[in-house]
């Protein structure tokens, strides 16, 4: 298995479904997934992309500086990624992010079991 590979796929599909609308990112979570956005929580797919698109903002651009990829379980079934970016929306200026993933394996393919959003302020 390619970590890296995986990595670096799963993030150009989940920046490009962000910004084409926010509800195709759906069928990458689960009724168990979480997300912690800017120190909020939500759990459940449903109650995810509900948050996101509810976000005051129209128009949002990622433009991806760096991806970190590690297993996260000794049976490769977990996957950790950090994302650092810097993030446009409604054409304002840019804000630098970061965003951590665990992936967990589903037959084939992984879905997103944890998702934490910041930006980067300070």
């Amino acid at each position: 298995m390619d970590i890296t590979a995986i990595a670096k796929n799963f993030t150009e599909f989940y920046y490009s479904q962000f910004a084409a609308g926010r509800e195709n990112l759906a069928p990458l979570y689960r009724p168990h997934s979480m997300l912690t956005w800017e120190g909020k929580q939500f759990q459940g797919g449903a109650n995810i992309v509900q948050h996101l698109a509810e976000l005051p903002f129209q128009k949002v651009a990622h433009k991806i500086s760096t991806f970190d990829a590690q297993p996260s379980s000794l049976d490769m079934s977990t996957l950790l990624i950090n994302v650092t970016g810097l993030l446009r929306v409604d054409g304002d200026q840019e804000l630098q992010f970061s965003q951590v993933f665990v992936l967990a394996k589903e037959g084939e393919s992984f879905y997103v079991l944890n998702d934490m959003f910041r930006l980067n302020l300070g």
